[in-house]
C-alpha cells in the first residue's frame, strides 16, 4: 500500500476527483488533479486543514488520480526512458537548438563510455580474484555429476540468458527526453513559464509550507507557490529543463524546481536558475540518483524575474 508520509493533496482527490472528471470529460490526468487543486485553494483556511486530515493514510495504488492517462505521459510516464525532460519553448532559432542538442547528446555518449568503463573496470576485479574466493562454492555437491534433469535446466536457463543478451544491445538509455513539437504544436510551448510547463509535464499535489525561521512573518498577501494558508502547491515527475530565447545566445537552459527550496524562506515552487548544457548531464543524473540537491547553500540565488512571472500566474488560476 502507497502512503505519504506527510498531508498532502490525496484525501481531497478521493473525495472530488472522480466529479471532476465527468465534469471535464477528455482532459486527462494533469488537468483534472488542476481542477481539483484550483478547489483545494478556494477552501477557506480551517476547510483546507479538514480536507487533508486522513491523507496519509490513503492508498493511491489504484487510484484514478494517479493512474488514469494523460497527453503527455509519452514524454513524462516512467515509462518512458529518460531522468528529466528537456523542453524547446523558445522556436526563432534552428541551428542554435541543433547545436545545443548536439551537445547533450555527446554528454549522455560520454557518460555511457564512463558507465562502460567502470563496468569492465568491476568485470576485471572480479576476473582477479582467486578461485576459491566470493561467494562461490567448492563444496562436493557443487561438483558431483549432474542428472539429465539437472543439465536440461542449466541449457535452458543458458538459452534464456542468451535471447536476453540479444534483446539488449548494451547501450544505455537517454538521459534526456526531448520535447520539440511540430510547426503546428509550437505555440502552446512558445514563451511558456516554468509553471506552465509543470502543470504540463508533472503532476500537481500539496505539502506544508516550510516554517519561515524565528522572527519572520509568513508573507503576506500568501502564494499558493511559496505560503497560503500553511500551504504550497508542489509538482510531482521528472525534473524538466527549458530551452528558451536566452538560451540562443548563452548555451544554458533553466532548470525548473518542483517545489520550494527548505531555505531561505520566500523561495517559490517552479522557482529556476540556469545551467550550461555542457553540465546538465552531470546534473541530471546526481540529481535523479538522490547524490546532489540543488540549495545554494540556504541562499536565494533562482531567477527573480521568473519567480515573480510565476507567482502572478498562479494568483490568477491553475488551469
Amino acid at each position: 500500500m502507497a502512503t505519504a508520509s506527510t498531508p498532502n493533496l490525496s484525501s481531497y482527490l478521493s473525495e472530488r476527483y472522480a466529479a471532476i472528471k465527468e465534469k471535464y470529460p477528455g482532459e486527462g490526468r494533469r488537468k483534472w488533479r488542476l481542477h481539483v487543486a484550483e478547489e483545494f485553494w478556494k477552501l477557506q483556511s480551517e476547510e483546507k486543514e479538514r480536507k487533508t486530515l486522513n491523507s496519509t493514510s490513503i492508498s493511491t495504488d489504484d487510484a484514478d488520480f494517479e493512474n488514469d492517462d494523460d497527453p503527455s505521459d509519452c514524454y513524462s510516464s516512467e515509462e518512458i526512458p529518460g531522468f528529466g525532460i528537456l523542453i524547446r519553448t523558445d522556436f526563432s532559432n534552428e541551428e542554435a537548438w541543433k547545436n545545443l542538442l548536439s551537445k547533450v547528446k555527446e554528454g549522455e555518449a560520454e557518460f555511457a563510455a564512463t558507465v562502460g568503463e567502470d563496468e569492465d573496470e568491476s568485470m576485471e576485479d572480479d576476473a582477479a580474484l582467486p578461485s576459491g574466493s566470493g561467494s562461490g562454492s567448492n563444496s562436493i555437491t557443487d561438483k558431483a555429476p549432474k542428472s539429465d534433469a539437472q543439465m536440461e535446466v542449466e541449457n535452458n536457463d543458458g538459452q534464456e540468458e542468451d535471447e536476453e543478451e540479444d534483446e539488449d544491445d548494451g547501450s544505455l538509455p537517454p538521459i534526456f527526453t526531448t520535447v520539440d513539437p511540430p510547426p503546428a504544436l509550437q505555440n502552446r510551448l512558445n514563451g511558456i513559464s516554468n509553471l506552465t510547463a509543470l502543470r504540463l509535464f508533472n503532476d500537481v499535489n500539496i505539502r506544508r509550507a516550510p516554517r519561515p525561521p524565528p522572527g519572520t512573518k509568513r508573507i503576506k498577501p500568501g502564494n499558493r507557490l511559496i505560503d497560503l494558508d500553511g500551504w504550497q502547491e508542489i509538482y510531482e515527475g521528472k525534473r524538466l529543463w527549458l530551452y528558451d530565447a536566452k538560451s540562443n545566445t548563452d548555451g544554458c537552459v533553466r532548470v525548473v524546481s518542483p517545489q520550494s527550496a527548505s531555505s531561505p524562506y520566500g523561495t517559490a515552487t517552479a522557482d529556476s536558475w540556469r545551467a550550461r548544457v555542457s553540465h546538465i548531464c552531470e546534473l541530471q543524473v546526481n540529481i535523479a540518483s538522490g547524490a546532489m540537491s540543488i540549495d545554494f547553500g540556504g541562499l536565494d540565488k533562482y531567477d527573480y524575474a521568473e519567480r515573480v512571472r510565476n507567482l502572478e500566474e498562479a494568483d490568477k488560476t491553475s488551469l
